[in-house]
């Protein structure tokens, strides 16, 4: 029986595909390479070019495959761009979500596990670590998107026997300790990534948006957690639902938080390099402090960070970077040559 992993030639979902492949499971992975690569997509995996929306191509996958669990990765998620195209991301996020939901439920498969984000929480004023049973109150359509799908996924439990868990990002980062795959998309808006862009020289400088929060600092405070440790939370995930677990919805952050500041300073450190930091206002919707509360995925699914130092998650970026510079580089000076060697 192998796992179906939608998005698995992304950032996150190219991490899952090489842990599952490491846990002995089978993979068959379906991605229409957005954003994501064909190269990061381990070999080992059964790859399917095309849209997780495309019912015709999902009836496939699922009559080729024995598949026993659907880990969905697939949907854009840049926020800004969510409110600049909000009918894109409830179409890709929240109504391809429903396809693969009900295609899975044709199949008979009857365990499925979501990637959902910390944006269905939305600025609600909480600066203490936010519970899943704070107020949800998405402030875009990236965050209503997801939510939306959270709720079809509820209602598909009650109606058809579906067991799922949806998890809840708050700041993900790092690459695979391995160095077999890491954050490679073009002009990604992260943090930490952006800031290690910016120690090797790739970024001119760095911006910080508001410097007058309550906090240790007066930057803003985030949750931030190792790609790795995520992917293991979907490992425990996809143990507990095998186990006969019911329905759960959970936090997927450390509990800890670092500033804006804390993390420029972690990459100066790692890097050895110091670069332009350029202060701006806040943003608004902005909030000082968004810290998970992760008590329900550590004791229901027995999940244990083993990755949760800053350092660590920027050291991993950092020689991800690198290798990807030099992968990059390579990848256009062997298509020079190629074409040199080329009559017209």
């Amino acid at each position: 029986m192998a796992v179906l992993v939608t998005g698995g030639a992304g950032y996150i979902g190219s991490h899952m595909v090489w842990a599952l492949l490491d846990a002995g499971e089978e993979v068959v992975v379906l991605d229409r390479l957005s954003t994501g690569f064909r190269w990061a997509v381990a070999p080992r995996a059964r790859f399917y070019l095309g849209d997780v929306g495309d019912r015709a191509l999902l009836a496939q996958v699922f009559s080729e495959n024995e598949i026993s669990a659907v880990i969905h990765f697939a949907g854009s998620v840049v926020v800004p761009e969510s409110i600049r195209k909000p009918l894109f991301y409830y179409e890709n996020n929240t109504g391809n979500t429903r396809t693969l939901i009900a295609a899975t439920l044709e199949a008979g498969i009857r365990h499925f596990i979501f990637s959902s984000t910390a944006a269905v929480y939305g600025a609600n004023g909480i600066e203490r670590p936010i519970i899943e049973s704070d107020p949800l109150s998405p402030q875009t359509p990236y965050g209503l998107s997801k939510l939306m799908s959270e709720m079809m996924l509820q209602d598909s439990a009650f109606a058809h026997d579906l067991r799922y868990v949806a998890l809840r990002y708050f700041n993900v980062a790092g690459a695979d300790p391995d160095l077999r795959t890491g954050q490679s998309t073009l002009n990604a808006t992260h943090l930490i990534k952006a800031a290690v862009e910016t120690a090797l020289g790739k970024r001119k400088k760095m911006d910080v948006y508001g410097t007058d929060y309550p906090t240790h600092d007066g930057t803003g405070v985030r949750d931030f957690i190792h790609v790795a440790d995520l992917v293991d939370a979907h490992l425990s995930a996809l143990r507990y639902l095998r186990a006969g677990g019911t329905p759960l919805v959970a936090n997927c952050g450390y509990g800890t938080g670092y500033s804006v500041l804390d993390v420029l300073s972690a990459v100066m450190e790692e890097s050895g390099r110091r670069f332009e930091v350029n202060y701006l206002p806040r943003r608004e919707g902005d909030m000082a402090s968004v810290i998970a509360d992760s008590s329900l995925l550590r004791h229901t699914l027995k999940w244990t960070p083993r990755h949760a130092s800053i350092n660590e998650i920027v050291r991993t970026s950092l020689e991800w970077e690198v290798l990807l510079t030099r992968r990059n580089s390579f990848s256009v000076a062997a298509l020079q040559q190629r074409l040199a060697s080329l009559t017209f």
